[in-house]
């Protein structure tokens, strides 16, 4: 078995496998990749899945942003938001449903929803999927939101939410369900959360009495994979929020941030791991929450339900959400890998429990924290040279991109969309009396900049107390 010592996960935000990976070239035998044949139909015209560039920002595609919501997507599926009246998954709802929402700034182009993205515009990311391994069979855990999607990366299951803001709804602040982190702490196993701004892993409650020692910003992660100190687990959270007074823009890639921004951090992070002490002993893991509306032409398999807990209309969690991209990267993955557990019998497909399940086996946990790990293939059985030989390129270079003052200002004025504004909710309820940054009180719409200024202030506030 491969002799994995740091296992380092970079989750970033809402797109599909076919928006980021779906053009992978030259096309490896068996991969599900784009064949020029998929399409959706609205309205008596057909929409093909393209990489060509719709509207006046090609690095932001779709803008504006998609629905992502349980209902969204259950319409992007099965091109009905009516559970009770569903069709077979055709994967054939996306532009119908894109092309209802609500825009401030006139009618969609319903081909935004259709685009792909091509190496030449992602180079970063196919660059490390050829040169170590891309799995086309990583779907995102339940057919749901940001939110549910990364508690079932952290624990497993959602406990029954669908939406961010079914958190607040639900009384599960903070979530309450066993996470991994708690269960490497129990095992004497190390782990950090590394982030930027805002750390959506702060909700789980079984890490708030050693999250003041485990959760560190983004910059310590570069200074502890130089000096080959990481621990088996790191998580680290992308940017959300624009920053005009660092010159940071949000490199989550959520549509419509300029995905450029998140080749960067990719090629950071992955530079940084190439060059310290501890690469031979790397696993990195790419990947993405969920799809966030983008569209994917592989309908989601059945699913192990997690546990008892029900969605709207009864739904158990038994289907996974939309396919992701999944890129793995480490010395002992054989180049121009394609990981694909369906093919080699395995029953279910990788899904954000995998992450769960190759921790458990390589800190000795014997109990699952769901039904869902437990039935998760594992990563280490792809990590099959017998040496860590493929070292890999020893630096990818991004494209070379630098915001402007007028970009981030620009940024900071929007309005927040549902996820930005729930993660400013979240960052004042951490503790309620923890108020560093006053709202404004003239009842005017808070933008970005203020929502995120307030968000990054009370997480300061609130590690420091603990």
């Amino acid at each position: 078995m491969a002799d994995i010592r740091h296992v380092v996960v970079l989750m970033l935000e809402n797109r599909s496998f076919d928006s980021l990976l779906g053009a992978l070239s030259p096309m490896p035998p068996h991969f599900n990749g784009l064949n020029g044949r998929e399409y959706n139909v609205y309205e008596g015209q057909r929409y093909a899945a393209t990489s060509a560039v719709v509207g006046s920002a090609p690095f932001s595609i779709p803008t504006p942003d998609p629905g992502e919501s349980y209902a969204d997507i259950t319409e992007q599926i099965f091109s009905s938001p009516d559970p009770e009246k569903i069709s077979p998954p055709a994967m054939s709802g996306f532009v119908a449903n894109y092309a209802a929402q609500k825009s401030t700034s006139g009618p969609l182009n319903p081909q935004a929803v259709m685009h792909h993205y091509t190496e030449a515009q992602v180079p970063v990311l196919h660059q490390l999927a050829k040169a170590f391994g891309v799995s086309d069979q990583w779907f995102a855990s339940a057919p749901c939101q940001t939110w549910p999607n990364r508690f079932f990366t952290h624990a497993g299951t959602c406990w029954g939410i669908t939406d961010n803001n079914k958190f607040f709804e639900n009384g599960q602040e903070p979530f309450r369900r066993p996470s991994i982190f708690a269960a490497l702490e129990a095992a004497a196993k190390p782990w950090r959360v590394y982030f930027h701004d805002f750390p959506q892993s702060l909700l789980l409650a079984d890490i708030w009495s050693t999250a003041a020692r485990r959760f560190r910003d983004f910059a310590q992660f570069l200074v502890d994979a130089k000096a080959g100190v990481l621990p088996l687990y790191s998580f680290i959270e992308p940017k959300y929020f624009a920053n005009v007074f660092t010159r940071s823009p949000p490199n989550d890639m959520h549509p419509p941030h300029d995905i450029r921004y998140g080749e960067q951090l990719i090629a950071t992070v992955y530079n940084a791991l190439r060059a310290g002490p501890g690469w031979e002993n790397t696993l990195f893991i790419i990947t993405y929450d969920e799809h966030g509306g983008c569209y994917d032409h592989v309908p989601p398999p059945p699913a192990v339900p997690p546990d008892a807990q029900a969605g709207p209309a009864g739904f158990r969690f038994d289907a996974y959400g939309v396919r992701v991209p999944a890129v793995i990267v480490s010395p002992w993955l054989a180049p121009g890998s394609i990981l694909q557990p369906l093919a080699d019998g395995e029953v279910h497909p990788f899904d954000h429990t995998s992450i769960i399940k190759t921790l458990r086996e390589l800190a000795g946990i014997a109990t699952p924290l769901t039904a869902r790990d437990e039935a998760a293939p594992s990563l280490l059985p792809y990590l099959t040279l017998p040496v860590p030989s493929n070292l890999g390129p020893r630096q990818v270079i991004p494209q070379n991109l630098k915001p402007s003052r007028a970009e981030l200002r620009a940024n900071g004025a929007e309005l927040p969309n549902e996820y930005l504004a729930a993660l400013g909710k979240a960052a004042e309820r951490l503790s309620p009396e923890l108020r560093t940054i006053a709202r404004d009180t003239s009842g005017a719409a808070e933008n970005v900049a203020q929502v995120g200024e307030r968000a990054v202030a009370q997480v300061r506030a609130f590690l420091a107390r603990l």
